[in-house]
Formats: C-alpha cells, structure tokens, sequence
C-alpha cells in the first residue's frame, strides 16, 4: 500500500507538468499570431495616411525598409538570446516592443514616427519569430508530431493575413480609423505578455549571452552550390512582397479604383495566405524541379499582375495575386528545403540565417530603389520594373536549380518539415 502510494506522485506531477506545457504552447502559439497580426496593422492605412499627411510612396516604401531592417537586424542579433535569457523574457520583451511601435503609431502624422515605429515593430517582430517559434516546439504536445512545425511556421502567416483584413474592416467600418486598430493590438499584445507570464519556462537558461549576439551565418559546404539559386528565388519573391507593402495601396485606389481599406487588406491577405498553400504542394516534387515550378507561377502572376494594372481590372489582379502568392510559396519552401537537407540541428540556426538576411535583403533594397525611383516613373511602370525581376529570377532558377547532392533522397524532408514555412515569417508587414 505504501509503495503503491508513493508511484502516485510522479503521475500527478506528469499530468501537472503536461497541463503547464499545454499552457506554454497555446500562449506560445498566440503571441506568435498577434505579433504578426500587429505587424501587418498599418497596410490599410497608408492610404489614409498618403490622403490626409501627404504621406509620398517614397515615403511608404521607405517604411518598409525600417521595417526589414529591424526584422534582419533581430534576428541576425538577437536571434539566439532565448537560449541564454529563457523564452519568455525573450518573448515578453518582444511584445513590448511591439506594444511601443503600436502605441507610436497611434500617433502618425509626420514620416518619421511611421519610419520609427516600424522599425521598432520589425526589432519586435524579429525577436519574436525567434523566440516564440522556440518556445512553440519546446512546449508542442508529441503527439500530433507535425503540430511544432505547423504551428511555429504558419503562425506568423496566420497572423499577417488577420492583421491585414482585421485593420481593413476596422479602418473602413469601425470608429476612430486611425487608432482603432493600433489599440485593439496593444490590447492583444498585454493579453499575450499576461498568457507568457503565467506559462511556466522551458529553456534552461545558460551563460554567454553577450557572445551570442555575434551574428553566425554559414551554409554547409555540401549545400553551397544551392545557394545562387536560392539567393534569387528569395530576393524576387521578397522584392514583390515589399512591392506589396509599398505600392498596392496606392495602385488599388490610383490604377484599380476602389478606396476600400478592407479590399487592400483582402489584396495582401490574398498574396500571404496563398503562399502558405505552396509548401505542401512543392513537397511532392524534388526541390529544383519544385523551385523551376513555382517561379514559373510566380512569373506568370506577376505577369498577369501587370495586366490587370494596365486594364484597371481590381478581379484580374485578386486573381493573378492568388497566384504569385502560391507561386512564391512552393519556391520558398523549395528553396528552404533544400538548404536545409541533411542538416544537423546545430547548422540549422546559421542558415536560416543566411536565408533571413537574402529575404528581409530581397524586402529592403527593391523597395528602396523603387522609392526612390518613383517620383520619376509612374505606378504601373514600377509594377513592370519587378516583373522585370522576377522574369530574370525565374530564368536563372530554371537554367541553375539543382538538387542536394544526395545518397538517401528521402532524408530531406522531415528535416525540412520543421522549417518549411520558417523563412516566410517576415514576408510581410
């Protein structure tokens, strides 16, 4: 009797320690969503902004890089601090960041708050994708065994894709269009910082958090010969994502003519959450002849893209945004796969590295140049100038794509399952 007494402890510690865990994953998975939610917030409101503070699309573009240079900027640094200070004051610090950028934001009328608080958005943005992703997989259930992965790479697009049609409705429905939704994400974003602190830790932490703030970037020598093809794949459907930002709010009121802040937040829903459907689709071929295929539907949406600006036809271009949306998800996720093959989990942080700096690179310097270029040339100009890209992205991945070189042709893909989606964290915002 006394034995059988005391073997009920360890089972009632186990159950209580599966309950906490459950916690620590579920306000995980939420805070991932809201943070991505708040970075996508203000797309429908650059109209508003370019009507009422004479906001210029130079000006837009250029908050776009603010953006991608504080996103690339935590990850690169800050990407690894979890591991030394503990997920949740990693994770807590990242929503307070962004609670600052909303509340900054709450108060735009000159460029440079919007260029401040995005760029304190994109550093809370970053660090969050780093450190919530960890804690999702650390605290994820066994079973099932794809929730990790699932949950830690189509978090941030679930989030961008609510955040962008949430402000939408809101800015176009709902009272005080301005603040309205920069206060419903403050409100979230406490909510998530409550929900982490009560969730127990997961991460040891450990000394050398100073040392970890070096960035290390490496690709495996085995994999480099994948790298040129990536590089392009990366940077034209990032550039067009930052297009997306920068100039399709001014091209849905200016060339497609409706003001509708909801159909601009619809517009880019459309062209991230599609891009998530191409994961599971490239999966099924090999990743050069995944990344030939899905530049190749990338090129024909951008293509088609052009059109429809051309013909001021608002169907034709939701249409064609569809699919480049599902174009650049199965090149992504090809492209991601393949560096990834084989890899150790000690070489999987430096290269997703390396693939953050080519993507957050493909957001910023396209979207710079076009700023700048676009007081010279007209909107659907600009448009065809990243067709233009993207025509001689697809060439190159068609000509160059390759696969790992490879004796097991199996092994590549559970590795990359925990990892497909990874690299779209940022595509917006």
């Amino acid at each position: 009797m006394h034995g059988s007494m005391q073997n009920v402890a360890p089972v009632i510690n186990q159950a209580h320690r599966g309950g906490t865990l459950r916690l620590a994953f579920l306000s995980a998975v939420v805070s991932l969503v809201v943070s991505f939610a708040a970075a996508a917030a203000p797309i429908p409101l650059y109209n508003i902004y370019r009507a009422e503070d004479g906001f210029t699309n130079a000006g837009i573009s250029m908050a776009v890089v603010a953006y991608a240079v504080g996103t690339i900027a935590a990850l690169l640094v800050l990407g690894r601090l979890s591991n030394h200070l503990g997920r949740r004051l990693t994770a807590i610090t990242s929503l307070s960041l962004l609670l600052l950028g909303c509340l900054l934001l709450l108060n735009v009328h000159d460029i440079d708050t919007l260029l401040a608080g995005r760029l304190l958005v994109g550093v809370g943005t970053g660090l969050a994708g780093s450190s919530l992703t960890s804690y999702i997989v650390d605290a994820a259930p066994s079973r099932p065994e794809w929730l990790a992965s699932v949950a830690s790479s189509q978090g941030p697009m679930l989030g961008l894709t609510v955040g962008a049609i949430a402000s939408g409705a809101l800015v176009q429905f709902g009272p005080w269009p301005r603040d309205l939704i920069y206060l419903v994400c403050v409100g979230f974003l406490l909510l998530s910082a409550a929900l982490i602190a009560i969730s127990p830790e997961t991460a040891t932490p450990t000394p050398g958090a100073w040392r970890s703030l070096l960035p290390r970037i490496s690709v495996p020598a085995r994999v480099r010969h994948l790298v040129p093809v990536a590089a392009a794949v990366f940077l034209a459907t990032w550039a067009s994502g930052g297009f997306y930002q920068a100039f399709v709010p001014a091209l849905v009121e200016d060339q497609l003519h409706t003001r509708s802040p909801l159909i601009l937040g619809l517009v880019f829903a459309a062209y991230m959450t599609l891009s998530v459907l191409g994961a599971p689709i490239g999966a099924r071929f090999t990743s050069a002849v995944a990344q030939r295929v899905g530049m190749i539907t990338f090129l024909a949406g951008m293509i088609v893209i052009s059109t429809a600006i051309d013909a001021g036809t608002l169907v034709l271009f939701i249409i064609a945004t569809i699919v480049a949306g599902a174009g650049q998800g199965i090149a992504i996720s090809a492209a991601t796969r393949g560096l990834l093959h084989g890899s150790t989990l000690a070489e999987r942080a430096p290269i997703f590295s390396a693939i953050y700096l080519l993507c957050y690179s493909g957001a910023a310097f396209p979207s710079l140049i076009s700023g700048q270029l676009s007081s010279a040339f007209s909107l659907p100009q600009i448009a065809l100038g990243y067709s233009g890209l993207a025509v001689v992205a697809t060439l190159f991945t068609v000509l160059g794509a390759r696969n790992p070189h490879t004796d097991t042709a199996g092994n590549s893909t559970c590795d990359s399952s925990n990892a497909t989606g990874s690299p779209i964290q940022g595509t917006v915002s």
